[in-house]
């Protein structure tokens, strides 16, 4: 295994996530953070390669660094979507091996892969010899009645001898019937201590955990502790600028970003950009919504953009006329 080096921008990242981070909301997420490494939602490897289906490869340059994460449990036809990724462009192909969704049990991937990590391995070796990019793993630490103590030391011992040397580990079980995705997100109980001891037990394996972190501190504490990266999800889609305005400059050496509405003003010629193209001005704004979140006027902003992105005509003077209204409660 290749020696302990944490590929730089996964020190934080922004977590894949369904109908949430999707290419509009990773540009609006890099216009605040250049480093954190950006997810794609999970893209399955039929739909690319039996369905045909690259336009779930579209991303913009301005993206990178950026990840696509694969759902499948075919290794051919996994090792085919990896080369389609790479070929699109992407830096890292990730595998997921931790959506506890139905739909994605029926088609025998995600969580379900946990009780089978001979066959992630044997997907992710295909993946790896299929491309050049990194090939990496989110995982949980085990599913329904397996003990998280045992089962993933072997899961990271097996999937990293196939070649695999990156993991974002969920610090939760999931459990397959009983609880929904979103339970799956809250109920059951975060292990981190367990994700450290792993960093322990395989010192030549890079490990970022990921589940309930909603701060840049309590980012800090993981890595100060030695893991290698710290994954973010709801908090950073829910409050964008608090936790990447200053991600750059406490974990890349950079700049802190631009202020809030500097922010929403640098999204205009992309949104311009999308309009003329025949998208929908709410098909962007809608991951906007959090930008003020917790500041004076943040009501204001959500109420005016949802309301109004959907009209007819909405354009970039709607983002105009909902920061004027937020200075006025600024000022107010």
């Amino acid at each position: 295994m290749p020696n302990k080096a944490a590929t730089a921008a996964s020190r934080l990242s922004v977590a894949p996530m369904m109908d949430w981070t999707d290419r509009h909301c990773r540009v609006f997420h890099r216009k605040i953070s250049r480093s954190a490494l950006l997810y794609t939602e999970m893209v399955t490897a039929p739909a690319l390669v039996r369905g045909g289906a690259l336009h779930l490869l579209d991303h913009s340059p301005e993206e990178h660094p950026v990840a696509l994460q694969l759902g499948g449990s075919d290794p051919d036809e996994l090792a085919q979507a990896a080369k389609l990724g790479q070929d699109a462009g992407y830096d890292e192909i990730n595998l997921n091996v931790g959506c506890p969704s139905d739909r994605v049990q029926s088609g025998t991937f995600g969580a379900v892969l946990m009780k089978d990590p001979g066959l992630v391995a044997e997907c992710c070796a295909a993946m790896i010899g299929a491309v050049s990019v990194p090939v990496t793993v989110k995982c949980r630490i085990g599913v329904d009645d397996q003990s998280p103590e045992v089962v993933l030391p072997e899961f990271l011992s097996r999937v990293g001898a196939a070649g695999v040397s990156r993991f974002i580990i969920h610090a939760r079980k999931a459990w397959l019937q009983g609880l929904s995705p979103k339970e799956n997100r809250d109920i059951p109980p975060l292990d981190y201590d367990l994700v450290l001891r792993m960093n322990g037990l395989f010192p030549g394996l890079e490990l970022s955990v990921n589940g309930g972190i909603t701060s840049l501190d309590q980012a800090a504490g993981f890595l100060d502790k030695g893991l290698d990266g710290v994954m973010i999800g709801r908090a950073a889609y829910h409050q964008p600028y608090d936790i990447l305005a200053r991600a750059d400059q406490r974990f890349f050496g950079g700049d802190a970003a631009p202020a809030r509405s500097e922010v929403a003003r640098a999204m205009l010629p992309y949104i311009d950009a999308h309009l003329a193209a025949g998208g929908k001005l709410a098909q962007v704004t809608r991951h906007m919504l959090g930008l003020f979140a917790g500041q004076p006027g943040a009501r204001h902003w959500r109420r005016m953009l949802s309301e109004n992105a959907h009209l007819p005509g909405a354009g970039p003077a709607l983002i105009e006329a909902a920061l004027s209204e937020v200075e006025a409660h600024r000022a107010a």
